[in-house]
């Protein structure tokens, strides 16, 4: 299996710097992984690294906090497509989830599926902050929006993917949807725990470790 396109290699710090930029952008081409996500301040500079690769560029809208407005995160995502964006990992509203209003959160949702002009929308539902019930309805919620993808944790409050969750989401979503396993995945462990759970794309800041350890582990 081609596992290096299993992988966002990932900087999202707020204080990342264009070098910090470029050397993720020379490993992602060094491992083809399947895209770098970044900020969407650094969205048009990678995508003009990238061209001559087969690496894709992903950036996050609503991030960390996913409490700006639908017509914010819409334009967000215009304007990050725009500069050249492959992919959108957009952060659900939380508190509306936790409020029980749905229609809120899946036309938050909707907005960025349709502003993002086909291209693939993962939500991030931050399962840290909610209980079960609250992780299923919202991958229930992505489905209904038209989402591609749902994802696990943003890194940025604590905690981050666990094989349960991603297990539960999965089991949830079924063949509708895929499953990104965000925050925390950390070395070839990890990497192996989630996709055992059904895991079908990691965000890492680690890719290059998780690939050292598949080239160092020939039974996998």
């Amino acid at each position: 299996m081609n596992y290096e396109k299993y992988i966002d290699h990932t900087l999202l710090k707020p204080e990342s710097t264009r070098t910090q930029i470029d050397t993720i952008i020379e490993e992602a081409k060094t491992y083809h992984f399947k895209s770098v996500c970044v900020n969407p301040t650094h969205v048009a500079y990678a995508n003009n690294k990238l061209a001559d690769s087969d690496v894709l560029v992903c950036t996050v809208i609503g991030f960390p906090l996913g409490a700006s407005t639908p017509a914010v995160k819409a334009y967000e995502t215009k304007d990050a497509i725009a500069n050249g964006a492959d992919e959108i990992d957009m952060v659900i509203n939380i508190g509306a989830l936790k409020d029980e209003r749905y229609e809120a959160v899946q036309q938050d949702i909707e907005a960025v599926v349709e502003a993002a002009q086909g291209k693939t929308v993962k939500v991030i539902i931050e399962t840290v902050l909610l209980t079960d019930h609250e992780k299923v309805k919202a991958c229930e919620l992505a489905q209904a929006a038209g989402a591609h993808f749902v994802k696990t944790s943003t890194g940025f409050v604590g905690g981050g993917a666990t094989p349960e969750d991603v297990k539960l989401m999965k089991d949830t979503v079924g063949d509708a949807l895929e499953v990104k396993a965000s925050g925390g995945v950390r070395n070839l462990s990890d990497f192996q725990a989630m996709l055992e759970a059904g895991a079908t794309r990691v965000g890492a800041s680690a890719g290059v470790q998780i690939m050292q350890g598949l080239e160092a582990d020939t039974d996998y």
